[in-house]
């Protein structure tokens, strides 16, 4: 590098470094509006749907408290009844404020996942914990708002299983995702989190 190139070089990096140090000092005192965050998408929107119970249930039944939301079946045989035991133990850890909180498992297999097979498989969790299904343009359709994922997989001519998203979804009282709700950390540490949102 010539010794022109270094000089041009070294203005450059100095000038650079000054128009960052302006940016910053702007930005902290509130002159100028730090740069706008590219948007996530939005997660959630209109559904309707059975609960193990035939009730019809939507999205504005969810309004006024938070809601933990999961998508999985009962036929899963390891991550979704780890995770609705998981829940279960967070909602315990609430004690009274547990009525406060939705819980929702949503099927991602309503071929197998009928009112009544949701009742007989939710009986083995906290009793806040609500099944919902519905037929399979349903499910689509909350999975799409939700940005989950579910792909019915052949297993053999008479079986299948359905690889699915595990993310559970935090959304607060107006409905609006907040963050993936995080598991894995001690069942008070998560309660104390969700109480938050009461």
């Amino acid at each position: 590098m010539t010794g022109k190139a270094r000089i041009l070089l070294l203005a450059a990096t100095f000038v650079a470094a000054l128009v960052l140090s302006l940016s910053v000092v702007l930005i902290v005192s509130g002159r100028v509006a730090p740069p706008s965050m590219p948007q996530a998408s939005a997660v959630g929107g209109p559904f309707r749907l059975i609960d193990q119970n035939d009730r019809t249930v939507t999205e504005q039944d969810l309004q006024g408290r938070p809601v933990l939301i999961f998508f999985g079946f009962t036929h899963c045989p390891d991550i979704c009844p780890t995770t609705l035991f998981q829940i279960s133990e967070v909602l315990r850890s609430l004690g009274p404020d547990a009525t406060r909180v939705r819980a929702l498992f949503i099927t991602v297999d309503p071929e197998r996942d009928t009112p009544g097979a949701l009742k007989d498989y939710l009986s083995n969790f906290d009793p806040n914990l609500t099944g919902l299904t519905g037929d399979l343009e349903a499910i689509a359709a909350v999975t799409k708002a939700y940005r989950a994922y579910f792909k019915k997989v052949p297993l053999d001519k008479d079986s299948y299983t359905v690889d699915h998203t595990t993310v559970v979804y935090l959304m607060d009282k107006q409905g609006r995702f907040v963050a993936p709700f995080n598991l894995k950390r001690t069942t008070e540490a998560a309660a104390a989190d969700l109480r938050r949102y009461l």
